[in-house]
């Protein structure tokens, strides 16, 4: 990643970064229990479309749902259930940080997903 700890080059460094690099941004804390589960040691892991999330800081801090986006242009996460009524009265999601939120269920049907899950396994033994 980048090795200065000066806050303008770390600022700078997230806003011009490629999408692959982007793709780290959107790592959010696994569940202790869903970890033991799967028998993983991994603290954290890539959110996809189809996970079931927490939201664990903010105004909505305590609702779980499935995610319905994930935005690695703006690092958010759209969380079905998580909503807000604009002047018109028209629902609108509310975009939240990655940072923000706590994987509590896995989306299995992805074979590369499972693939690299059943490797980090085998790392850990």
């Amino acid at each position: 990643m980048i090795s200065s700890s000066k806050p303008r080059k770390q600022r700078i460094f997230r806003f011009t970064a490629p999408m692959h690099v982007r793709q780290k941004f959107v790592h959010a804390r696994i569940a202790k229990e869903l970890a033991a589960k799967l028998g993983i040691s991994k603290r954290n892991i890539a959110v996809r479309k189809g996970d079931t999330v927490k939201v664990m800081s903010g105004s909505h801090k305590g609702k779980t749902g499935k995610v319905t986006t994930v935005d690695l242009k703006r690092t958010i996460v759209i969380i079905d259930g998580i909503s807000r009524k604009n002047a018109k009265g028209k629902e609108l999601p509310i975009p939240i940080k990655t940072s923000s939120v706590y994987v509590t269920d896995l989306d299995l049907s992805d074979k590369l997903r499972t693939a690299k899950i059943e490797a980090a396994k085998a790392k850990k033994v």
